[in-house]
């Protein structure tokens, strides 16, 4: 089976490579590999001693970050090094303070495994919520090289818990520790023969509480907003945008502010073409009010702390793979509105159970579930108090990796 495994990692490199020619994220991923151990020999020396933090993207980094903060700032004397997959991850926090180097991951091919890690030579690695890579995770294993899992969340439909899923299962038992979100992910492992499982929760709740502490105000929002209430509209998708442009027409003394998920040219002209009146993040003028009802921000890294300036949130992607971050906005004390796409997160369904959040498939519902909260604070109320509640996965996860740290 490893065979084909690595045939498929191979045949992957070769298909992306394709891909580049005329795909711009593809182009990044392929480019961002060129020449990078040469690179990691500049930055790592010998006898550096490394802490490895792996995020697929850039939701990833941001749910691990409250881990990395502490181990950056606890264990100031040891290199952290992060590498990503994703260059939506990577483009945006390549110079992040909370790393002493950033790459891309190599691909997971037997000899970038070995030859990344003897490059490293990490005494402890993170990863964030999935991604597992066989040959990476059977070196370290090789090597006795401490590997967790945080935030981790499994469901009974992954190829772990299906009978062929042997090999897989195998790729998993290389794990040092699992600190999983939920019970359901807990007893998955339990029944397949993983018992070095902590039910920690997730991180995120710790990251989202941390983002409403320490967001800056935004004189130009501010300014735009001139105290009218607002909708944010967070990581939004074209299917998204069309339902807002339906709501947004019967709400005049409402302001909406719409972050899209992808920001290339091309769909901000979209947009603009929904919302005809709109002014952009990047022509607002600074510091004055604006007649406009619509902004769209066109660039990256806003979104958190725009929720702090809004009354009631929209999240995209529920009319696609599914929905983005809720927890967001919900820590702002901001109910929350989504499409249908959202049954993988059980944050959602909570939210939803507290009815502070609501799915909707069209514009009626979407309609009706913003009367609802234009109208009734304590549904934020409940969203900001469900995030607290379940704040203190870092501590957990802390405390046990320090055992592993001298």
């Amino acid at each position: 089976m490893l065979w084909l495994y690595n045939f498929g990692i191979f045949f992957y490199g070769l298909l992306i490579n394709a891909f580049a020619q005329f795909n711009p994220k593809a182009k990044l991923f392929v480019e961002g590999r060129k020449n990078l151990f040469p690179q990691i020999s500049k930055k790592i020396i010998s006898g550096d001693r490394t802490i490895w933090f792996h995020f697929a993207s850039l939701g990833e980094f941001e749910q691990g970050r409250p881990v990395l903060e502490r181990i950056k700032k606890q264990y100031y004397n040891k290199k952290i090094v992060i590498t990503f997959f994703s260059p939506s991850g990577y483009e945006i926090r390549k110079n992040t303070p909370l790393a002493d180097a950033v790459f891309y991951l190599p691909m997971d091919t037997p000899s970038n495994a070995k030859k990344f890690i003897d490059l490293v030579n990490p005494e402890l690695v993170i990863f964030t919520k999935y991604e597992y890579w066989h040959n990476y995770f059977r070196i370290l294993h090789e090597r006795s090289v401490p590997l967790f899992m945080i935030s981790a969340i499994f469901r009974p439909s992954q190829v772990f818990f299906k009978w062929y899923g042997r090999f897989n299962r195998k790729t998993l038992s290389y794990v040092t520790h699992f600190f999983v979100q939920n019970q359901e992910s807990k007893l998955l492992l339990e029944n397949i023969g993983i018992k070095n499982i902590s039910l920690s929760g997730d991180t995120r709740f710790d990251t989202v509480t941390l983002n409403t502490e320490k967001s800056a105000p935004n004189n130009s929002i501010e300014a735009f907003i001139a105290a009218a209430p607002t909708l944010i509209a967070g990581s939004t998708w074209p299917a998204d945008e069309t339902l807002l442009s339906q709501l947004i027409k019967k709400q005049p003394d409402w302001k909406l502010i719409i972050a899209p998920h992808e920001i290339d040219p091309g769909h901000i002209d979209q947009i603009q073409m929904l919302f005809p009146q709109a002014v952009k993040y990047s022509a607002l003028p600074k510091h004055q009010t604006h007649s406009a009802q619509v902004l769209i921000i066109d660039n990256i890294g806003l979104l958190s702390s725009l929720y702090q300036y809004g009354l009631v949130s929209y999240i995209g992607g529920g009319f696609g793979a599914g929905i983005h971050n809720t927890l967001e906005a919900a820590a702002f004390a901001l109910p929350v509105i989504f499409g249908p796409n959202y049954q993988k997160f059980q944050e959602a369904k909570d939210l939803i159970a507290l009815k502070a959040a609501n799915s909707v498939q069209n514009i009626e519902e979407l309609a009706q579930a913003f009367e609802i909260y234009a109208n009734d604070t304590k549904y934020g109320v409940i969203a900001k108090s469900y995030v607290s509640k379940k704040t203190g996965a870092t501590n957990g996860i802390l405390q046990a990796v320090e055992k592993f740290l001298g």
